[in-house]
């Protein structure tokens, strides 16, 4: 499975296309499926994107944790999989096509600078002011690590 690592900046044209960083491409062998899967993030104001064979895999972890006879577990699975998207770049620029309503959803809008930020198994989109707003100081990342690893 593809591997993302790095940060790399694009704009949202005027049809709400952005242009996929062609380092993460390059991940890619010329025979492997370039189809993603996009959904909002549970806990960020960002949008994840999947590879497709990443997607099926940890849906399927998820799914297999629920009894879809549990009303609960209906309801949790049905707003789990609404709002999300299937893209792929386009042969020509690579350029990805994500619904509106889905940018939309993590502040992303025509115009808007975007951060592809590689987190190895998934990518992250997010608006670029939002991305650098959410960064730790050097001080808060080592206690983070302290209280996580330590």
């Amino acid at each position: 499975m593809a591997k993302f690592i790095g940060d790399y900046k694009a704009k949202v044209d005027d049809k709400g296309r952005m242009v996929f960083p062609s380092a993460f491409k390059a991940g890619f062998g010329s025979t492997e499926d370039l189809r993603f899967v996009v959904k909002k993030s549970l806990f960020s104001n960002c949008l994840e994107m999947y590879t497709y064979q990443e997607w099926e895999a940890d849906s399927e972890a998820v799914r297999s944790k629920l009894n879809f006879f549990n009303r609960e577990h209906a309801q949790f699975w049905r707003e789990y999989m609404r709002d999300t998207a299937e893209v792929a770049p386009d042969g020509k620029v690579g350029r990805i096509l994500i619904p509106k309503a889905l940018l939309e959803k993590a502040g992303i809008g025509v115009g808007t600078e975007v951060i592809f930020s590689g987190s190895n198994h998934i990518i992250e989109i997010w608006p670029k002011d939002a991305y650098e707003a959410q960064k730790l100081s050097s001080d808060e990342f080592v206690a983070l690590a302290e209280k996580i690893l330590g």
